[in-house]
């Protein structure tokens, strides 16, 4: 049996691993597009912080990890897929047979269509090379403009402005980091922000990036109303897109990622889907969704494996889990964050200390939640949203203080 595994990210290296243990004998190969080891790309901000050194971002540090395993690592870039004879194209030409093939391709960086992305000194913070380059421009003292306050924009923020100390960041929704926090706790982030010396400009669109007339290097961040912000380095968090272009005309069913069911299985016969790129079961909904986080991307790279080798497991669902540490200050969102038509709400602010926790509910149940500044109780309301625990009374007495979620926990765990 030949598995084929497209993505050398968290997804296709703990497919890698599970189907090795699960059968000695099977010929395993990953086939990576970038010129690196397998690496962490939540691990760039702590390399770019000095936290780390390159091989830190390394998923596996053990010096021949894979040769040991023998799974097959290779560079390469997947142009197609020909479903019909089991067999991909690579760049360049050459083909590749597989009996089970893992598409585990991730995302890429989105590019912003404006004039300007071109110049020197415009960089995306999604790679090692990007990373890279990033290193050498952010020098102490130079001005540097964040484009995007989502959630890779404010993880890397901290890694800029310790880099270069004088740092902008651009965003065009109204709010910071608006898919996982709700308009009170962005503001209390905008303002953890702006208390670290950092400009943050929400509701604000880029029209142009341009050379500016004197100073080598440098340039200008064009908005839309007219400012133009001075930057020897811009950096782009815009957002990302999976990548599957590659499966034009390869039958394989795509929406925002590549359609999978329980089995993480394409619609397509001995092809599956992991991690950023894969549009799985979500355990809120019941849906299907992307969702880009390490945890989900690891989980589906071991559930995907096991179904390659015959055993079946079901997987139950991603929860939307969302843990942001920015410029010291650690926030969190789980499920229904935002709450449901008809569903109840509880919440607690400490604006002086940077302290705010949200509880939604369906019914009896605790759906979803968000947290600033409160990291003590994280586990404990994502094991009450994962088992679905009814609270009864515990409640109305979360509803009036949502600080007691340890007390609720222990209460219902012993029932």
């Amino acid at each position: 049996m030949k598995h084929v595994i497209v993505g050398a990210g968290p997804a296709g290296v703990v497919a890698a691993e599970t189907l090795r243990k699960g059968d000695a004998n099977a010929e395993i190969q990953i086939i990576g597009d970038e010129p690196e080891p397998p690496y962490s790309r939540m691990a760039i901000p702590y390399l770019l912080n000095g936290a780390i050194a390159e091989d830190g971002t390394y998923l596996r540090k053990t010096a021949g990890h894979y040769d040991d395993l023998k799974i097959g690592y290779s560079q390469g870039r997947v142009e197609a897929v020909a479903a019909g004879d089991n067999s991909l194209t690579l760049a360049g030409g050459d083909k590749v047979a597989y009996d089970r093939l893992l598409l585990a391709t991730g995302a890429r960086a989105v590019q912003l269509p404006v004039p300007g992305m071109d110049l020197a000194g415009v960089h995306n913070c999604w790679t090692l090379a990007d990373a890279r380059e990033i290193a050498k421009l952010a020098k102490k003292d130079s001005n540097v403009v964040l484009i995007g306050a989502g959630f890779i924009g404010c993880i890397i923020l901290a890694s800029l402005l310790k880099l270069a100390g004088n740092l902008s960041v651009v965003e065009m929704e109204e709010r910071m980091v608006s898919r996982m926090m709700d308009g009170t706790a962005a503001g209390m982030l905008k303002r953890w922000c702006e208390s670290k010396n950092v400009e943050v400009l929400t509701s604000s669109r880029v029209k142009a990036i341009e050379a500016a007339s004197e100073g080598a290097g440098d340039k200008s961040v064009v908005l839309e109303d007219g400012r133009k912000l001075n930057a020897h380095l811009v950096v782009l968090a815009v957002g990302v897109a999976p990548n599957m272009d590659f499966l034009d005309g390869s039958g394989v069913a795509t929406d925002d990622g590549i359609l999978v069911d329980e089995h993480l299985a394409t619609n397509v016969e001995n092809i599956y889907a992991a991690g950023d790129v894969a549009q799985g079961p979500d355990f809120s909904t019941g849906g299907h969704m992307v969702h880009a986080i390490q945890p989900t991307a690891v989980e589906h790279g071991r559930i995907a494996a096991l179904n390659m080798l015959g055993h079946n497991p079901l997987y139950k669902g991603s929860l939307i889990m969302n843990v942001l540490a920015t410029a010291g200050l650690v926030s969190s969102s789980f499920g229904k964050w935002d709450g449901v038509k008809g569903g109840d709400s509880g919440a607690q602010t400490d604006e002086d200390n940077y302290k705010y926790l949200r509880l939604q509910f369906d019914g009896d149940r605790l759906i979803g939640a968000l947290a600033i500044g409160m990291t003590e109780h994280v586990g404990v309301m994502r094991g009450l949203i994962t088992n679905r625990t009814p609270l009864g009374a515990w409640k109305d007495r979360l509803l009036a203080n949502p600080n007691r979620v340890m007390e609720a926990y222990v209460a219902n765990s012993q029932l």
